[in-house]
C-alpha cells in the first residue's frame, strides 16, 4: 500500500475519531444541560438530515468548484460547527448545526474518498477497502474514549473534536495527489430497488433506523441507565468493536448458505440480544457490555448484508454501483427516522425503549425474511457475490468495491447483462 495512500487513511482515521468524541459528547452534554430525549432525538437525527442533502448537493458543487476548493471550504466548515456546540448551546442551534456538521463531513469525506479511490491500483482496491472499513469501526471506537479527557460539561472536549477535524486534514494537505474526475450521482429509483430486492432494500432501510438510533442515542440510553462516563466509552466502544470483528465471520457465512436465511436469523439474534439488554441494562455492566459486543456484530452486519443480497442480483459493475448509492441514501432516510422516533419514546416510556425499539425493528425484518425464504425462488450459492464487511460513509468510497470494478486489462466495463429480478 503506497504511502498517499497511507496518509490519506491517516487523516481520514484522524477525522473519525474527532466525529466518534463529539457524537457521544453531544448525547451527554445534552442531558446534562436539560434537553429532553425528544429534542436530543430530533437534533441527532439533523445530522443524517445533513448527510443525506449532502449526498445530492456535494457531487454538483464538486463539479462547480472543483475538489481542492470544495475540501478547504467544508474543511473549515466542519471544524468550526463542531467547536460552536460549546459556544452555543440551545437545542434548535444544535440542531442547524448537526445539519451543517452532516453535510461538511459527509463532503470532506466525499472529497478524500475520490482521491483514495483514484490513488488505488486495480490489484488492491479490496484491500483498501477493508482497510478502510477497519480505519473507520477503530477511529470512531477510539473516540469514545475521549470523552474521558476533560469535563462533558465545559467547552474543552468540544475544541479537542473541532482540533481532531484540523489534524486530520494535515496529512491530506501534505499529500501530492491529483484531481479525480467529477463524482457521479446514482441513477437508480429507490423504488425500483425496492421491487428488485425488497429484503435488501428493507434491510437498508431498519439498518438505518437502529444504526440511527444507537449512533445518536445510545450515549443517553447508557447515561440513563446509570453508567459512568467510562462506563458509557465502554459501552459505545464494544458495539462499534463488535460491528468490526463479528462481520467477517457472519459474511463467510453468507458466502456459503442462502443469504436470505443468514440475513433473517441475523435479524431475529440481533432482536433477541436487544431484548436481552433490556433485561440486564441495571443489573450488571459487563454483562450489559457483553451484549453490546454480540449486538453491534450483529446489527451492523444487517446493512453489509443487504447490500450484498442486492448485488447478488445484479450483473454489471454500474448496476451494482447504482444500486449500492441507492441503498446508502436509504439507510439515510432510515437513520433520520431511527434517532427521531426513539426520542420522543424514551421521554415517553423511558430508557428501556431503545433497546425495545430496536429490537421491534429488528423482528419486523426477520419476519420479512421469512416470508421472503416462502415465497421468493431462492439464488443459488454459485450465483451468490463475496461478502464485503462495511459502514455508512459516502458513495464515493464504494467505487472501491470489488464487485465494481471494472476491467483492469481493458480499463473498461464488462457487457452489461440485464437486472435479475428478486
Amino acid at each position: 500500500m503506497s504511502g498517499t495512500i497511507a496518509m490519506l487513511l491517516l487523516g481520514l482515521g484522524t477525522l473519525l475519531v474527532g466525529n466518534g468524541l463529539l457524537g457521544t459528547l453531544l448525547g451527554i452534554r445534552a442531558r446534562l444541560e436539560g434537553f429532553t430525549n425528544t429534542s436530543i432525538g430530533a437534533l441527532m437525527a439533523a445530522y443524517f438530515l445533513g448527510y443525506v442533502i449532502g449526498a445530492f448537493q456535494i457531487p454538483a458543487l464538486i463539479r462547480r468548484v472543483g475538489h481542492i476548493r470544495t475540501f478547504a471550504a467544508l474543511a473549515a466548515l466542519g471544524s468550526a460547527s463542531v467547536l460552536c456546540y460549546g459556544l452555543i448551546v440551545h437545542p434548535l442551534a444544535w440542531a442547524i448545526l448537526r445539519v451543517v456538521t452532516g453535510f461538511a463531513v459527509l463532503g470532506v469525506y466525499m472529497v478524500v474518498e475520490s482521491w483514495l479511490n483514484e490513488q488505488t491500483p486495480h490489484h488492491i482496491r479490496g484491500q483498501v477497502f477493508a482497510t478502510y472499513m477497519v480505519v473507520t469501526l477503530v477511529g470512531l471506537a477510539g473516540g469514545q474514549y475521549l470523552i474521558l479527557a476533560g469535563d462533558t460539561g465545559a467547552l474543552a472536549l468540544f475544541a479537542v473534536a473541532s482540533m481532531l477535524f484540523s489534524l486530520g486534514l494535515v496529512p491530506i494537505a501534505a499529500t501530492r495527489v491529483h484531481a479525480p474526475q467529477p463524482l457521479a450521482t446514482s441513477s437508480v429509483s429507490l423504488m425500483h430497488l425496492f421491487w428488485l430486492a425488497p429484503l435488501a432494500a428493507c434491510g437498508a432501510f431498519m439498518a438505518g433506523i437502529v444504526s440511527g438510533a444507537f449512533w445518536s442515542l445510545g450515549a443517553v440510553f447508557a447515561q440513563r441507565v446509570g453508567l459512568s462516563e467510562q462506563g458509557i466509552a465502554l459501552f459505545m466502544s464494544a458495539t462499534i468493536l463488535g460491528g468490526a470483528l463479528l462481520q467477517w465471520p457472519i459474511g463467510r457465512l453468507s458466502d456459503h448458505f442462502s443469504r436470505r436465511f443468514i440475513l433473517t436469523t441475523v435479524s431475529f439474534s440481533a432482536a433477541l440480544v436487544a431484548l436481552l439488554a433490556l433485561q440486564i441494562m441495571y443489573k450488571s455492566l459487563a454483562a450489559l457490555t457483553a451484549c453490546a459486543f454480540l449486538y453491534g456484530g450483529l446489527m451492523f452486519s444487517v446493512y453489509s448484508l443487504s447490500v450484498a443480497l442486492m448485488n447478488d442480483r445484479l450483473s454489471a459493475p454500474g448496476d451494482v454501483l447504482d444500486a449500492t448509492r441507492g441503498l446508502l441514501l436509504i439507510f439515510g432516510i432510515g437513520s433520520i427516522a431511527g434517532p427521531a422516533i426513539g426520542g420522543p419514546l424514551m421521554d415517553w416510556f423511558g430508557p428501556g425503549t431503545i433497546p425495545a425499539y430496536s429490537a421491534a425493528t429488528l423482528s419486523l425484518l426477520g419476519f420479512l425474511g421469512l416470508v421472503r425464504l416462502v415465497w421468493a425462488k431462492p439464488i443459488p450459492l454459485i450465483q451468490q457475490g463475496r461478502f464485503v464487511p462495511m459502514v455508512r460513509t459516502t458513495p464515493v468510497v464504494l467505487e472501491m468495491l470489488p464487485q465494481t470494478d471494472v476491467q483492469p486489462e481493458l480499463d473498461l466495463p464488462p457487457p452489461t447483462e440485464s437486472l435479475k429480478q428478486c
